[in-house]
């Protein structure tokens, strides 16, 4: 009888960074190797990457990593890894070049990586197990779930996805081979639960189409349309809706000109006329209301690249009177305010806002029926949600006990909770690391908690530092103390405080150079001590 471990390194009470671990017989598999974007607290932090630790211990054990698709969630922490160790990485092909990209933006990452193709159709044979792949509905093409199949039944990792009938053969989930999979026999399911706590009915990929055609056209002035890069499905549709309103497209985002190049190559994007794609040159010549600008990024760059439109900063456009900003991604909660800010900072320049979600119910994430229909079609004997914050996961759950699955068979898991099935029954058992490590500038996991503490003091607080210049020889002060303080108080305010701080700071150090046990470290701390209780 085979011993399983299903282990979240990430995805698990928290939105990005998915990366699941599949253990079977001591053979390891490597579902998605994700990022996510930092929260407001976690001040200068680029971006959070999963802990590799347990891989790291057991890489000998290590059989690959297995792709879902291209966005940041799923390979954005790749190169981080492939920095470490050569391992095969397996994904559909846009996802395997959009990885590549992703690895080649980071030159200390080995450029040898070990990628292979695979598809729908693909099967792999490993020692303990089979892998195989199945088609989903996402907002990039090439989407496909995972499923691992071993002696005691299949495990699958649905990866993102939702129900759409109406999309284009390109996006098309293949409801047979969900059929087909639930019918062999499904010992644990792990499903995305990003839409989890959503009743209502998210709107095809048709109606999408057809609002952002119908904002377009009747638009007099210019329009700046915000997207995340990596949402190929709504670059399609903008492009599509640009041509059909007789605009010309601007792209001002680095990051769309390597994504949109890529898909073009791959005849996963295309282009509805050779000459809709113009320079930003060449925006001089067109009239306002035959322009479109495409601003893009990850995923909050669009909206930080609008408030600096919006306020004059940008390097390529500013908002001017009667331009229209349409925003076609749905912020996150985290990023609710900072989209109500935007708003403000737009109309204070001119412009005007609206949102695709103004209309519609937008999400590349199903919602509770959805989810439902997927636990169906699988009928797992074990469920494990994933992908979400902790109230979705509990949602999930909930959905999944409605369905018929037992409570005591479904695990709302924590990041490095260990699932373990053996002897015919599943359980948890234990845990492994699977802390935040947090990637600052070049620094990969050397900020801890006590810098960010730090950063926020200083944010919060500002900074005070006392310079003095003095002989231990001659016990004496050679040059009066230096006080530069930032973010603090006004100086130029504050000339009584600045010289009974330093006044303070001079009597502590003669009384400290006129004892016979002087020590640094104690004149140190009595200065902090003294001047803390000062100041404050």
């Amino acid at each position: 009888m085979s011993n399983i471990k299903i282990i979240p390194l990430g995805g698990v009470r928290e939105n990005g960074k998915n990366m699941y671990v599949v253990e079977v017989d001591g053979e390891i598999f490597v579902l998605d190797c994700g990022l996510k974007y930092p929260e407001n607290e976690l001040l200068g932090i680029d971006v959070v990457i999963p802990d590799f630790t347990y891989l790291e211990d057991n890489i000998e054990r290590v059989a690959g990593v297995f792709l879902t698709h291209g966005r940041a969630d799923a390979i954005g922490a790749l190169p981080y890894l492939l920095e470490k160790f050569d391992l095969p990485v397996f994904g559909t092909e846009l996802t395997i070049e959009l990885a590549k990209l992703n690895v080649n933006s980071h030159p200390e990452t080995i450029s040898n990586a070990d990628f292979h193709i695979v598809n729908e159709h693909t099967e792999i044979e490993f020692e303990h197990a089979t892998i195989s792949f199945f088609k989903t509905t996402h907002t990039i093409p090439e989407s496909v779930g995972i499923a691992i199949k071993t002696a005691e039944g299949t495990i699958v990792y649905t990866g993102d996805f939702k129900f759409d009938t109406s999309a284009v053969p390109m996006f098309q989930t293949d409801f047979g081979r969900l059929a087909e999979i639930g019918k062999e026999g499904v010992l644990a399911l792990l499903s995305d639960s990003s839409n989890a706590e959503n009743p209502i009915q998210i709107a095809s990929e048709r109606q999408i189409a057809e609002e952002v055609l119908d904002t377009l056209r009747y638009w007099d002035g210019r329009i700046i349309v915000a997207c995340v890069a990596s949402n190929l499905l709504r670059v399609q549709q903008v492009l599509d809706a640009a041509y059909h309103s007789q605009r010309k497209v601007v792209l001002t985002g680095h990051d769309l000109e390597m994504v949109i190049k890529t898909a073009m190559k791959l005849e996963k994007l295309q282009i509805p006329s050779e000459d809709l794609i113009i320079s930003i040159k060449e925006m001089k010549k067109y009239a306002p209301e035959e322009l479109l600008i495409l601003e893009t990024g990850k995923m909050g760059e669009p909206i930080k690249s609008l408030q600096k439109m919006a306020t004059g900063r940008h390097r390529v456009v500013n908002i001017q009177e009667g331009d229209l900003v349409y925003i076609t991604t749905t912020p996150s909660t985290a990023m609710e305010t900072t989209v109500a800010k935007t708003e403000d900072m737009v109309y204070r320049a001119g412009g005007t806002v609206k949102q695709i979600s103004d209309n519609l119910r937008v999400s590349g994430h199903g919602n509770q029926n959805d989810l439902k229909l997927m636990i169906n079609f699988m009928k797992p004997k074990y469920f494990i949600p994933i992908q979400g914050e902790y109230r979705m996961l509990d949602a999930h759950a909930d959905l999944a006990e409605e369905v018929g699955i037992p409570a005591k068979n479904i695990f709302v898991t924590g990041r490095g909770d260990v699932v373990e099935y053996d002897k015919g029954t599943m359980r948890l058992a234990g845990s492994v690391s699977a802390n935040n490590i947090m990637i600052d500038g070049l620094g990969v996991g050397d900020i801890g908690n006590i810098v960010l503490r730090d950063r926020k003091a200083l944010a919060d607080d500002g900074i005070f530092v006392i310079a003095v210049t003095i002989s231990r020889k001659e016990k004496r002060i050679v040059s009066a103390p230096q006080i530069t303080s930032r973010g603090f108080v006004y100086v130029k305010d504050s000339q009584d405080l600045l010289e009974e701080s330093s006044r303070i700071v001079v009597e502590i150090i003669e009384k400290n150079l006129e004892k016979s046990d002087f020590e640094w470290s104690k004149l140190k701390q009595e200065i902090r001590d003294q001047l803390s209780r000062y100041l404050f």
